[in-house]
């Protein structure tokens, strides 16, 4: 019951945040969205421990004291951000969408396109990966992405409805989303996969910053099972706009086991986005818990 209740108010938050995104100016809607980031910051003094950490780890403790503290409040901004430009992207015309984000190295999409077996972009939810998602659609490609199921499913639903409405195809995270992702492949589209939280559980082992964790295998398994080009991708925000960056393909052939292939493969992926997550940490919006270091009681973690 309780659950219930918190999930319907969840969901009446969200809708009264698109809403007020749709009515109020923009610049308006970023000094509330600065002011909740601010809210945020002190009546979540875990969370904000944990994101401290997580910074601490990807700059190899370069940062301390009061620069990290800084990076830690950047984070939240940019956390509120992303949520204030999500609700306001179904009401932006195509033009702004396109003016909002510059993109670069659109060749390697182009051929992987060309070569008919679609594009597997492989991402970390680093600045907003739903906008450039939208950025993409309203280029004119065919964009496809994987969403985790949310609780209500009046919720699960509006999300999916906010991404129809940007021109993003979504595929719920499920037993059945790994053919309909193949499907998609097969129609030469490109499926879009953050690949830096292992959010469904049994993913790969990996060194990741340092740590063994574990990460999504589904990107390297479909690029090895589909031979569509595996592509990392990065977001990041410049000023009022965005970067899009898109690599070169990531090899993936088969080798030997398809396990080892897969564990290779993505340990790859974990490469690149390693690479893309250190050139603007504070802007990685990653909250929770991400090693098993995070979660035995250390500081930040959860018990």
């Amino acid at each position: 019951m309780i659950d219930d209740v918190r999930g319907h108010a969840a969901y009446l938050a969200y809708r009264a945040g698109a809403e007020l995104a749709r009515v109020v100016p923009p610049a308006v809607g970023e000094v509330v969205a600065d002011g909740l980031a601010r809210a945020m910051r002190v009546a979540q003094p875990v969370r904000r421990a944990q994101v401290a950490r997580t910074l601490g780890r990807v700059t190899g403790g370069a940062l301390r004291g009061a620069a990290l503290d800084r990076a830690v409040d950047e984070v939240f901004a940019n956390y509120a951000r992303y949520w204030h430009e999500f609700f306001r992207l179904p009401t932006m015309t195509r033009q702004e969408i396109l003016d909002s984000l510059d993109l670069e190295g659109a060749e390697h999409l182009d051929a992987a396109r060309a070569a008919g077996r679609g594009a597997i972009l492989a991402l970390p939810h680093l600045g907003n990966w739903d906008l450039a998602g939208a950025n993409l659609a309203a280029r004119g490609y065919p964009v496809v992405a994987v969403a985790e199921r949310v609780e209500p499913p009046a919720l699960f639903e509006w999300f999916m409805a906010a991404r129809r409405r940007i021109g993003i195809e979504v595929i719920p995270l499920g037993p059945e989303s790994a053919a309909e992702v193949t499907r998609a492949l097969a129609a030469n589209r490109i499926v879009c996969l953050v690949a830096d939280r292992d959010i469904a559980g049994g993913g790969i082992p990996v060194d990741f910053f340092g740590e063994t964790t574990t990460v999504p295998g589904g990107p390297a398994l479909l690029a090895l099972r589909t031979g569509a080009a595996l592509l990392p991708g990065s977001v990041y925000i410049a000023g009022s706009g965005y970067v899009g960056r898109i690599g070169a393909p990531i090899p993936a052939v088969r080798q030997g086991r398809l396990r080892d292939d897969v564990t290779r493969v993505t340990t790859e992926v974990v490469r690149h986005l390693e690479v893309a997550i250190r050139e603007r940490p504070e802007q990685w919006l990653l909250m929770q818990p991400n090693w098993p270091s995070d979660r035995v009681g250390a500081p930040g973690g959860a018990a």
